[in-house]
């Protein structure tokens, strides 16, 4: 999922060229407080430009109450599949914002539960409130550690092993709650080095993370290659499954294949791999149960 500053029509204008599955058109950081106004005013046009290319849409509203209100009604739309909540501590938080969006969606004529909603944690404070947080609403599609406010907000410097601890704490807790662990324990402002930021996404899938936000272009073709399983690993995973299944009619709880034993974790990580690896439907949204 790759930032575009919202305001900036040139890299909007391209951002269905770079390959990102999604794009987040961003009203926050990236988008100086004087210029917010006419960001917002240009969203919807925008969110429908990129969409209308095959490329989902996101945004990622501003952190203080009166600016998100107004950009969540600027952002709910059909062109738009998921707001992402910036500094989230408290499921109160997430909890308004579900309020905000079910009431445009209402206004809209958009099937209920429409949006998505992504929550970044960017401060230690909302580190004893991650349980609560990933299972405040049916909306929240995932998390992701925001690494350069959180170290900020711990004193720390952004460096993979500061980062670690804290990106696993954010994984076991979407785990926990069924929802998508996002993000890598590195800095998102890293880009330069290529080969560093590649190491750090495979650490990443080690851990259990299936996407990421990025910021600059360069970063997209390392997180697709390093979150999309190989046709090797998909044909291995399958073939696990298989031996498994064709073991258990045979009436045996574990098989070998490819010189290792196979048990039930074995396999369940076979699925969960072979599940991800399917495509996702566009429509899919927290409103629809036809999947």
């Amino acid at each position: 999922m790759l930032f575009v500053p919202a305001h900036v029509d040139r890299f909007v204008a391209r951002a269905h060229e770079r390959g990102a599955d999604a794009v987040i058109l961003d009203l926050e950081d990236s988008v100086p407080l004087a210029q917010k106004a006419q960001a917002r005013e240009a969203l919807a046009i925008r969110a429908v430009a990129v969409s209308g290319h095959g490329t989902r849409v996101l945004v990622r509203v501003n952190a203080e109450a009166g600016l998100a209100a107004q950009d969540i009604d600027a952002a709910v739309g059909a062109a738009v599949c998921a707001i992402v909540l910036p500094k989230i501590d408290s499921p109160q938080q997430v909890l308004a914002a579900d309020r905000l969006v079910s009431g445009c969606e209402q206004r809209l004529g958009l099937r209920p539960g429409h949006t998505w909603l992504i929550a970044q944690i960017e401060d230690v404070a909302a580190l004893p409130q991650l349980d609560a947080i990933a299972t405040s609403s049916p909306r929240l599609l995932g998390m992701i550690l925001g690494s350069e406010d959180f170290c900020a907000s711990a004193g720390m410097a952004p460096t993979p092993a500061i980062l670690f601890g804290p990106n696993q704490m954010v994984a076991f807790a979407c785990r926990r709650a069924g929802i998508l662990p996002l993000g890598f324990p590195s800095s998102i402002a890293e880009f330069s080095d290529l080969q560093a930021f590649a190491v750090q996404i495979a650490l990443a899938r080690d851990l259990g993370f299936v996407g990421a936000f990025c910021i600059h272009p360069a970063q997209v073709p390392v997180l697709n290659a390093g979150f999309s399983p190989s046709a090797d690993e998909l044909a291995h995973a399958q073939g696990v499954v298989d031996a498994f299944e064709n073991a258990q009619r045979e009436g045996r709880g574990a098989v070998e294949f490819a010189g290792k034993m196979v048990d039930l974790p074995v396999v369940l990580r076979a699925r969960d791999l072979l599940r991800r690896a399917a495509p996702m439907p566009r429509s899919t949204s927290p409103g629809d149960t036809s999947s």
